[in-house]
């Protein structure tokens, strides 16, 4: 029976929201105006200014809406934290998104400044940017609104708040507590965040956990993701002649240190993509439960080797969603003395590879790097945290530098769980469509501290449009997208538990 009436006030919402139109592009119209004034602002993780402007406007808005707001002090930038008056008796979710914003070289944008958001719509070839006044007499939903952070991940903020302007208005007694965590450091690893959690425990405890970061399925189905893979780095360099030398008078002499590397990497990885390092993938197993919900996420094989293309896919698992299950070995940038026009005929002195590994909750990434290193050693290879002194260049063969990153480690939460049931109901009734359900996703947001700290489950709930550029230049947003979340909200922050 309490399903039943959960389903009714559902589709209650669902009338309410989505077939109200002219209310639902009101709220989409005014998001646009307010995002677009929260892009002016820049947001480099990198630049300490930029985060503190960005904190100024969002206590702005939030004290706007009725939220407490405060600054959380860490070893870095302060974190920004927001709650509505608390009640007793009502469970608490904790919703996760972040502010700052990758870098950006201007140049490669197709627009004045990534900081001045511009509207485009889809043409043959791409996009034309066309005047906002376009927005006035008709919001289309396929149009985008282009500009660094658009999607990542200062447009879901606005959708929050602009949900939030739904609710009140309507006068939604709220089922929940909401406090809202937002990151000035995500672009740049959080650093400061696990301390932060401990230290600011209390005022941060909820039921459960929501992040909004990331893009929803690439069908464009509403999309549930129950964890992410953590990351850490390596950087091998090997070296050669102290200095770069003549190829023709030291070439086949002088120990060539793009070929050692060349040979070290070699040996990580089979041709088929798996590693090679024991003990790399232990662990991990798949049960036949578990493989059918990673076979229920509509993936497409092919438009995936089309859209990169390539053939055919490496063989750590043998699909799409299997492969996520395992922690990956990548080579993000290789290097050795100098190609292209500026090529020389030189022996180089050393030659790098920068490494990253991704983490699922089974490998730790201490683990991992010590398993390289170890690998590493038995290569021949004296394994140093240094550039190699003389006295250490006449005593060994071969020499590398490995300089080790920090760990940002994986999270995932069980699929049974019933806050992520409650989710999945919610959002399959108030859009009419089957919730795409993804165990693991392959890139990293550093929830891994509130769920150590806190024991609580977390779910991703991603509001943008897959192709939206994130971290590269013309980053954008569809419009229609700002619709989903603001439903999105507007529906799981007003629905019952069961």
């Amino acid at each position: 029976m309490k399903r039943i009436c959960i389903a009714i006030l559902l589709l209650t919402i669902h009338v309410t929201v989505a077939q109200d139109a002219t209310l639902l592009k009101s709220k989409v119209r005014h998001s646009i105006d307010e995002l677009k004034e929260f892009i002016a602002i820049p947001n480099d993780a990198l630049v300490a200014d930029h985060i503190t402007d960005n904190l100024i406007w969002l206590k702005k808005k939030f004290n706007a809406r009725g939220f407490n707001t405060t600054e959380l002090e860490t070893a870095n930038h302060p974190l920004f934290f927001a709650a509505l008056p608390m009640e007793d008796g009502k469970p608490t979710v904790l919703l996760y998104m972040h502010f700052d914003g990758q870098s950006v070289d201007p140049s490669r944008w197709d627009q004045e400044s990534p900081y001045k958001m511009v509207l485009k719509k889809p043409v043959d070839n791409g996009f034309e940017t066309i005047s906002f006044d376009e927005l006035d007499t008709d919001i289309n939903y396929d149009y985008r609104i282009f500009g660094r952070s658009t999607s990542d991940d200062k447009g879901p903020i606005v959708m929050f708040l602009n949900a939030i302007d739904l609710l009140q208005k309507e006068g939604k007694q709220l089922p929940f507590n909401i406090k809202v965590i937002l990151d000035g450091e995500e672009e740049k690893s959080s650093k400061p965040l696990p301390d932060a959690v401990k230290q600011y425990r209390e005022l941060l405890q909820a039921d459960f956990l929501i992040i909004t970061d990331g893009p929803v399925h690439p069908s464009g189905k509403p999309t549930v993701v129950y964890g992410c893979r953590g990351i850490t780095t390596m950087s091998l360099t090997t070296h050669g002649p102290i200095k770069p030398q003549h190829s023709g008078h030291y070439g086949n002499y002088a120990p060539n240190p793009g070929f050692q590397l060349a040979q070290l990497l070699a040996s990580m990885k089979d041709s088929d993509g798996k590693v090679l390092i024991p003990g790399y993938y232990d662990g991990i197993t798949l049960n036949e439960d578990v493989t059918e919900v990673l076979k229920s996420v509509p993936d497409d094989a092919k438009a995936i080797s089309e859209r990169l293309a390539f053939k055919s896919p490496e063989k750590v698992g043998g699909f799409y969603q299997e492969a996520l299950q395992y922690p990956s070995l990548n080579i993000r940038g290789l290097g050795s003395g100098w190609v292209g026009k500026k090529a020389r005929t030189i022996v180089p002195a050393t030659a790098t590879a920068e490494l990253d590994l991704r983490l699922v909750p089974e490998s730790d990434g201490n683990r991992l790097k010590k398993l390289v290193k170890n690998h590493i050693e038995k290569q021949g290879f004296k394994v140093l945290d240094h550039i190699p002194t003389q006295e250490e260049r006449m005593a060994f063969d071969k020499l590398i530098t490995v300089t080790e990153g920090s760990v940002t480690d994986a999270f995932r939460t069980d699929l049974g769980n019933s806050y992520g049931d409650f989710l999945v109901s919610t959002m399959r009734q108030a859009f009419n469509e089957d919730v795409v359900q993804i165990r693991i996703m392959g890139g990293t947001v550093p929830i891994a501290p509130f769920i150590n700290e806190l024991q609580i489950p977390a779910f991703i709930v991603p509001m943008v449009n897959p192709d939206n550029n994130q971290h590269s230049p013309n980053e954008n947003l569809r419009v229609g997208q700002i619709a989903y979340g603001i439903q999105t909200f507007y529906t799981l922050l007003s629905t019952k538990l069961p």
